[in-house]
């Protein structure tokens, strides 16, 4: 009885630990994004996906915290809103049951990695009956930089299939703000049902008059996002975002 004792005490106890570790962490980052007031940066972006075309695009976007944006271009365009506006907060209140995992890189010794499940209902999905909602389940890994306070990845899966992932490459700008140099947006598409529903970004950027196949293939779709021209924290006017 003791030594059961002692272990349910220190198993509570590893708990409590990574509860507060991960808490810490989410805190840091966001904390990390809130330091920026606002900014301006030119967008250019690059589509590769099967079955629909679009030449580059250039965008020009302007963020005040703490959420007003602004996207300005020219003529028809696809910009992905998912993980480039968002703040860490934003993104976390969207998981549950969040952990700190056992992930390391050698290479890069401070990035850590948390998983939590997905909150479907968080994504406004049309699901085509209720088993696929109780049977969509989806997971969340989100890598984080603890030097530079920076998400530097979110991988969705549904079991082993990845659903969405995006990579986010950082510069320094006017020696002092670690900003994103270079985003990187996949999807993964498996069958024209699942793609049909799956969400609202995906439809967009897949195309709705793509060809996706009805087999089990992998349609992979990719989004590259360059930032260049930053101008952060000099002031922008709320009449911008009217």
């Amino acid at each position: 009885m003791i030594m059961l004792g002692l272990f349910s005490a220190t198993l509570l106890s590893l708990l409590f630990c990574n509860d507060e570790q991960v808490n810490r962490y989410v805190k840091e980052t966001n904390d990390k994004f809130n330091s920026i007031e606002d900014y301006q940066v030119q967008m250019v972006v690059k589509l590769d996906v099967p079955a629909f075309r679009m030449p580059k695009k250039r965008y020009k976007v302007f963020y005040k915290k703490p959420d007003k944006i602004k996207v300005k271009a020219r003529g028809f365009g696809i910009l992905p809103k998912t993980g480039l506006f968002t703040s860490p907060n934003d993104n976390f209140d969207n998981l549950e049951n969040l952990k700190l995992t056992s992930y390391k890189d050698p290479e890069n010794i401070h990035d850590i990695m948390i998983i939590g499940d997905l909150i479907v209902d968080s994504l406004k999905l049309e699901m085509p009956n209720e088993y696929s909602r109780l049977a969509f389940d989806p997971i969340v890994e989100v890598k984080i930089d603890t030097l530079n306070w920076v998400i530097k990845n979110v991988t969705t899966k549904l079991d082993t299939l990845k659903l969405f992932q995006i990579d986010n490459f950082y510069d320094i700008y006017d020696k002092k703000y670690y900003m994103p140099k270079q985003s990187i947006v996949k999807y993964f598409i498996k069958d024209k049902k699942f793609f049909n529903w799956l969400n609202k970004d995906a439809g967009n950027i897949i195309g709705k008059d793509a060809a996706v196949p009805g087999d089990d293939s992998i349609v992979e779709g990719t989004i590259t996002v360059d930032y260049k021209k930053y101008k952060i924290n000099k002031g922008i006017k709320d009449k911008v975002f009217d």
